[in-house]
């Protein structure tokens, strides 16, 4: 076995507002492995590294991928353990080879064509004008869910548009959830909760920052909007890292980003733990491009999350590649006549 590991930079069509500043575009690293035998035949997966958020990005990640490569060519294995985005796209590699190199993950009836992924309405944030055209346009293409960042534009203002929306469609013609990106702060954060219940708010992602345990605890126990953990859950890499969490916040819900949460098998030990305390879940991508998107959509069907998940649909880069998923309102499906085409990562960097 081989591996091989390229540089990609994805550039968006439009800037991203998020917690963390304006985003024009996203780098990421495409791996793939193969028999040395036959080097044509390979399986890709993608290592969706998240800087400023994912705690690997770093001058020793690319180090860190060599050593991976190094460590396939003579058989020896390689901790990843603290390398979440690394972990997801080597598993991604592994299961695309494994079952043919014709970009399937997780054989399902979602890739036979049969079933699809419901997924939520994304509205980034922006000047108030700007994401209320973006909530309407979500809500005319047929989304039933509908996510809203919040922190960019004033909070009352952030109370109008909710409450804009509210007067047309009650709890159960439209979900609405929120993500705060731990932009409250504790002191006035029930206050907030308690005005995001009155207009019928699903649940809020991460209302403080991460690294307060006590604090969310406090919130998870307290709030009468229910509570996801997001980044909460980031660079809790062992097993005992996870209960711990878990066990000492009891949130209403967790949110996994498989590139930030140890990859597809570290998803698996946060959903039984989680599932073992009666603590919901859903799958959510984390700006990857279609390639890791691809494989999140597959693991998503095949292991039957439960109700709209927070996946990307790949329209939000100009160089992004493609593969047979795709969106039709709000849903993503699988077209199992689209080859999936290796050749479009022909021309990359890759290093050997």
């Amino acid at each position: 076995m081989r591996l091989e590991f390229a540089p990609y930079l994805l550039h968006f069509k439009e800037p991203a507002g998020t917690s963390r500043g304006i985003l024009t575009e996203k780098p990421t690293f495409l791996i793939k492995v193969y028999d040395e035998k036959d080097p044509s035949l390979f399986g890709i997966g993608e290592a969706a590294v998240f800087p400023g958020l994912s705690p690997e990005a770093d001058g020793n990640y690319i180090w860190k991928l060599t050593e991976l490569l190094a460590n396939i060519a003579i058989g020896k294995s390689t901790d990843l353990t603290r390398y979440s985005s690394i972990q997801f796209g080597l598993e991604q590699a592994i299961f695309d080879f494994s079952n043919g190199a014709n970009g399937l993950y997780f054989p399902s009836s979602f890739t036979e064509g049969e079933k699809s992924i419901e997924i939520n309405g994304l509205v980034w944030m922006g000047e108030f004008d700007l994401m209320m055209h973006r909530l309407e346009k979500k809500i005319h293409d047929g989304f039933k869910c509908i996510k809203l960042k919040i922190g960019a534009i004033s909070w009352d203002n952030e109370l109008e548009m909710i409450h804009t929306i509210r007067k047309r469609f009650n709890e159960k013609e439209l979900t609405i959830r929120v993500d705060a990106n731990g932009g409250f702060s504790y002191s006035d954060c029930m206050e907030k909760l308690c005005r995001l219940a009155d207009l019928g708010v699903h649940s809020i992602e991460q209302p403080i920052k991460a690294g307060h345990p006590d604090e969310m605890a406090h919130l998870c126990h307290q709030s009468p909007v229910p509570i996801a953990l997001d980044e909460e859950l980031i660079g809790k890499d062992t097993i005992e890292e996870r209960i711990d969490t878990i066990e000492k916040i009891m949130p209403q819900f967790i949110i996994l980003k498989p590139a930030l949460c140890g990859g597809f098998s570290g998803s698996m030990e946060w959903i039984k733990e989680a599932e073992k305390r009666g603590i919901g879940w859903w799958i959510t991508s984390a700006l990857e491009s279609n390639v890791g998107l691809n494989a999140i959509a597959q693991f998503t069907a095949n292991i039957q999350a439960y109700g709209p998940q927070g996946l990307g649909t790949g329209n939000l880069f100009t160089n992004n590649f493609e593969t047979p998923v795709s969106l039709d309102k709000d849903r993503l499906y699988f077209n199992p006549s689209k080859p999936f085409d290796h050749s479009q990562f022909d021309n990359l960097k890759w290093h050997r």
